[in-house]
């Protein structure tokens, strides 16, 4: 098989390689495409890999190119992780946002309306090519925010395109492991959004044991979702959140955190990914020593100042270990070529399993895998509380969507102004205007008289 990899220039590249070099399984990928914009993000890749590679008997051949076309022409699988605008962007993204006092983040809030409106065009003109050079192709989407991406692409490739996102899993993981189950042999009843969900139940050898969880003081201090959000707040939920929503259930707390810091998460990637690849320029014989350092830095950081401020502590080294987007990507892919079936949450368009959402909505769902496909299993209604912020917060992404298709300025106020997590269509416009004046991707995508 063929996997290519958009975006192959990226930090995560050699995770999945890794994961393809343990994978002894057949039908298996025999050659990694990796297509990126730059040249030095690709060699620098290619050093990573052949190193990871060493050694090994018949590893996955890796060719780099800078030519979409080239890069997916016969691919059976295509994992999009691109990123519009590069980190400078993610920059103004939080910046923007933070400097009219709201949330600063990529994916949640306007932060995350900023990097949809430029990437979806973007996703488009990827799916049109797809469609034209690799009818038959799977598309994995990495590419955040994933929900968004994944429903805009779905609309010209259809059911062939799935969002995927490791922070369900890892929830998941977390419940069952304080719980001494098997995550393997647990089925989680979780539902919601991309970074917007619930953890409603886990069942195993036949009984809900959530409930077991959330009554248990130890077990809950082995969750970090439960330190982040504090025991008392899960308990009145009866559900576990999906770590993202604590910058919507506190969001004074998250702006203070995110705004105090001396640099933002974006800032801080910026750095740390110049180092790395003027390093592997500088030494591309330890570009693999040079990238796990850099893994293990931008691992133990991440949410770090959210965690701080909840007193949630240092993430858990099992956590670390564990893995992430890689694994689920190769179980998704791999059940779908080798047969067999599996049950794995992903995003996919809702039809009728999520009770209140439209039925072309991009939800974040248990799904069975086979050869034949991905399907959603039915849910359980939301309760209120849930299925309104659900419910609103995908309003903002389908506006999102007519913006960055149709071009108008209008329809993207609309959107900024219909988050839950900002409070004033006067800011919706400052947004509007701050993002277009840092953002050159963002602003070529609107018509110039809004």
């Amino acid at each position: 098989m063929r996997l290519t990899i958009l975006g192959g220039g990226g930090f995560r590249v050699p995770l999945v390689y890794g994961a393809l070099l343990g994978d002894t399984g057949r039908p298996r990928v025999e050659e990694v495409v990796l297509y990126d914009l730059s040249e030095e993000r690709l060699s620098a890749m290619g050093h990573v890999c052949a190193q990871l590679a060493a050694g090994r008997d018949d590893p996955p051949r890796v060719r780099a190119t800078t030519d979409l076309d080239d890069a997916l022409r016969d691919a059976d699988f295509v994992f999009s992780a691109i990123r519009v605008g590069g980190l400078e962007g993610r920059t103004a993204d939080e910046r923007v946002a933070l400097g009219l006092g709201l949330l600063g983040q990529e994916t949640v809030g306007p932060g995350g309306i900023a990097f949809g409106l430029r990437t979806i065009p973007v996703a488009l003109r990827v799916a049109e090519r797809v469609a034209a050079v690799a009818p038959r192709a799977w598309v994995i989407n990495f590419t955040n925010p994933a929900g968004m991406i994944t429903e805009a692409m779905q609309r010209v490739l259809g059911d062939r395109v799935v969002g995927i996102c490791d922070s369900p899993l890892g929830l998941v993981r977390r419940a069952a492991r304080s719980l001494g189950v098997d995550p393997g042999r647990a089925a989680p009843d979780y539902v919601g959004l991309n970074h917007l969900g619930w953890l409603r139940g886990l069942v195993h050898d036949g009984r809900d044991v959530l409930s077991d969880l959330l009554a248990d003081d130890t077990a809950l201090k082995g969750v970090e979702e439960a330190r982040l959000f504090g025991p008392d707040w899960v308990r009145s939920l009866g559900a576990l959140p999906n770590e993202y929503l604590y910058y919507y259930y506190f969001t004074r707390e998250a702006v203070a955190a995110v705004g105090g810091a001396p640099q933002t998460r974006g800032e801080a990637l910026v750095r740390q990914q110049t180092e790395f690849y003027a390093a592997v320029a500088r030494d591309p014989g330890h570009a693999l020593d040079a990238w796990r350092r850099a893994r293990r830095e931008r691992d133990a950081s991440y949410m770090a100042e959210t965690r701080e401020t909840a007193r949630a502590g240092e993430r858990d080294a099992v956590d670390l270990a564990a893995g992430g987007y890689e694994g689920i990507a190769l179980a998704l892919m791999t059940t779908i070529a080798r047969g067999g079936t599996a049950t794995m949450i992903l995003n996919v368009r809702n039809g009728t399993a999520v009770p209140g959402l439209p039925p072309e909505a991009v939800v974040e769902v248990p799904c069975a895998v086979d050869p034949g496909g991905v399907r959603p299993l039915a849910t359980r209604p939301l309760p209120g509380q849930f299925l309104g912020l659900v419910q609103q917060v995908k309003a903002v992404e389908q506006l999102v969507i007519e913006a960055a298709v149709t071009g108008s300025a209008a329809v993207a106020v609309r959107a900024f102004a219909s988050h839950p997590l900002v409070d004033s269509v006067s800011v919706a416009r400052s947004l509007l205007d701050g993002y277009r004046a840092r953002i050159p991707e963002l602003a070529a995508v609107l018509h110039p008289a809004g």
